[in-house]
């Protein structure tokens, strides 16, 4: 049986493989982690548009944990784009500080909401082309927007997407619009949003960076770069997280 191959053998396998290979592999691979992360949504708290677009921005170089932390006191101080354009900074600066680079944070979400207020009549737009004329706004925040509030499909190509596609042999790109392009060529568009929910829940719990714990991965049996981490079933659980991720 497949399961039975060493790594080596087992990555192989992929070395003559097709684009409709490809293309059937990555599905079922989506497939199975489909059936794996059933719960799979975005981890970031937000009740409308605005504030998943703030969050968002918020959670670069920080964990969605400490975003939805900090998250409550903004919003219940200021609820709308109008009241944060018209905020003290020093004021915002406060309440973002535990999410790091607050700063330029606080440049970043007042400055949206400025252009919220002077641009967009207070509202998020719903295009890409529009979402990223916002300061701090890149396709990644605008994908995870456009997906998450208003229903229009989108990879959201984080560190942990990059790093998963890459190893599952996906892609080999490294520039996130490319890896985005890529695997919106293997998976249904329709799943785009789901599909980037799961592969970073797989990549926070399973596939970690460092150290990922193969012997207790579904889709071990699919994936060239089987074996980077541990294989044996008992050294491997040890590294499966649930969360949260802090």
């Amino acid at each position: 049986m497949a399961t039975q191959l060493t790594p080596p053998k087992r990555a192989r396998r992929f070395d003559k493989e097709t684009q409709l290979g490809l293309v059937r592999r990555a599905r079922r691979m989506n497939r199975i982690l489909a059936e794996t992360y059933p719960d799979a949504h975005c981890e970031l708290d937000f009740e409308n548009a605005f504030q998943l677009l703030v969050a968002t921005v918020l959670s670069a170089q920080t964990t969605d944990v400490r975003v939805n932390l900090t998250t409550p006191a903004l919003f219940a101080k200021y609820p709308t784009p109008d009241d944060l354009a018209a905020a003290n900074p020093d004021d915002v600066e406060t309440i973002l500080k535990p999410t790091g680079f607050f700063r330029a944070k606080t440049k970043s979400v007042m400055g949206l909401a400025a252009e919220l207020r002077d641009r967009f009549d207070g509202e998020v737009p719903r295009t890409m082309a529009e979402l990223v004329t916002l300061p701090g706004v890149g396709r990644k925040t605008a994908n995870v927007v456009l997906g998450n509030a208003f229903g229009v499909p989108g990879i959201t190509v984080d560190t942990h997407f990059g790093r998963l596609t890459r190893r599952f042999g996906w892609t080999q790109e490294t520039d996130p619009v490319k890896v985005e392009l890529e695997v919106g060529e293997l998976i249904p568009k329709a799943e785009w949003t789901i599909l980037s929910h799961r592969l970073i829940w797989h990549g926070r719990r399973i596939c970690h960076a460092r150290k990922p714990a193969c012997g207790a991965c579904p889709l071990a049996d699919l994936c060239p770069s089987y074996g980077t981490g541990p294989i044996a079933a008992d050294e491997a659980a040890k590294l499966v997280k649930t969360g949260p991720f802090s």
